[in-house]
């Protein structure tokens, strides 16, 4: 019998007392070896070199050369994946955003107060077996292309509503697919799986490059046209129809797929509320969640669109979904904003469509 290969980890981080505390985290996953670690980005240049890891978890603010930077220039000259481990302050939360803007793949919270020793022996290994699989490409510059074409205020059913969840390597996905997007459309909401502070970090870099308002939605927010809203860390988020809108609510209910928040608790209740006037997309992640909600919504005559297989980082969401046989169009990440736009077109109200059953959040 052949033992599998454990996946190499090089953990890099200026704190020895954060060294320990990433090496005993991982440590405890019999899939995983520290192959070694490193106090500053010369140091973990050298140890690449010289070990070979398969993952490199990475602190952001380091002496000498700052994690980002280095960052930078390890994906232009020697792309492989990387967890960042950043601190839960508003210039952290910052920084990580800006890692997974230049090829990191998932990011964590540094342990303190608030992302406590435990919760990152519970997430870290998984994130790190997760980042071993992803599809690691060099760093490609530029911004974001613009709207595909406008839109009007006035096209759409008020019932219309367009869904989003993402996980592993969908903070550029979503920035790729909602900075094409024009304005006017009807409500957005959005899950991505991130950790607490950092996810209004990444609403407001959304913010900065779409034509639309995007923020970071608060409990009751209104999901109205030319607004997207991003499930914040810790909370699931779910969408009802109320008085004649749509309105969000936040719930610190059970963690789902290993995650709060989870895609599926935002999709079967968008099932549930939104049924034939939605368009759900799923897009790059590991494991499964998002796949059961979209069956749901997929059974209400919602439209259904999934990223393919070879512009995913990780095709664990996706495929999940495919083969359930739920998905509608199965599409490249650069064909997601035409899709989802002809899918909105196709659901104007040229006819009207029975509501589902249980629409409000009472």
């Amino acid at each position: 019998m052949i033992t599998p290969r454990k996946i190499r980890v090089l953990v890099v981080d200026d704190s020895a007392m954060v060294r320990r505390a990433i090496s005993d985290a991982l440590a405890q996953d019999s899939d995983l070896e520290v192959v070694g670690t490193a106090c500053d980005s010369y140091v973990a240049r050298d140890k690449i070199l010289e070990l070979n890891p398969d993952v490199l978890t990475l602190d952001i603010e380091m002496p000498r050369m700052d994690g980002l930077t280095f960052l930078r220039v390890l994906q232009q000259h020697r792309p492989m994946p990387v967890v960042v481990v950043s601190s839960l302050t508003q210039t952290g939360s910052q920084k990580a955003v800006e890692a997974l803007a230049a090829g990191a793949v998932e990011v964590v919270g540094k342990p303190n107060s608030a992302w406590t020793i435990g919760e990152l022996r519970t997430q870290l290994p998984r994130l790190v077996k997760g980042a071993a699989r992803a599809r690691v490409k060099a760093a490609r510059a530029g911004a974001p292309a613009g709207p595909v074409r406008s839109a009007s205020t006035n096209h759409y059913d008020p019932r219309q509503l367009l869904v989003l969840g993402a996980s592993t390597g969908g903070t550029e996905a979503l920035t790729s697919v909602l900075s094409q997007l024009p304005d006017g459309l009807p409500g957005i909401c959005v899950v991505q799986h991130m950790p607490p502070v950092f996810s209004r970090a990444f609403a407001n870099r959304l913010n900065e490059c779409c034509t639309f308002e995007v923020r970071e939605a608060a409990d009751g927010d209104e999901a109205r046209p030319g607004l997207a809203l991003v499930a914040p860390g810790d909370y699931h988020m779910s969408v009802g129809w109320e008085g004649g809108r749509y309105r969000v609510r936040l719930a610190q209910g059970p963690p789902l797929h290993h995650t709060r928040p989870a895609v599926d608790v935002l999709f079967n209740s968008a099932a549930s509320c939104a049924g034939y006037h939605a368009v759900a997309v799923l897009l790059t992640g590991m494991g499964s969640d998002g796949a059961q909600g979209m069956r749901k919504l997929k059974d209400t005559g919602a439209t259904t669109l999934a990223q393919d297989e070879e512009t995913s980082v990780v095709y664990g969401m996706p495929r999940a979904a495919v083969e359930m046989g739920v998905v509608d169009h199965v599409l490249p990440l650069d064909q997601m904003p035409q899709a989802i736009l002809d899918a909105l077109e196709s659901r104007m109200p040229k006819a009207r469509h029975p509501l589902p059953a249980g629409c409000d959040h009472k």
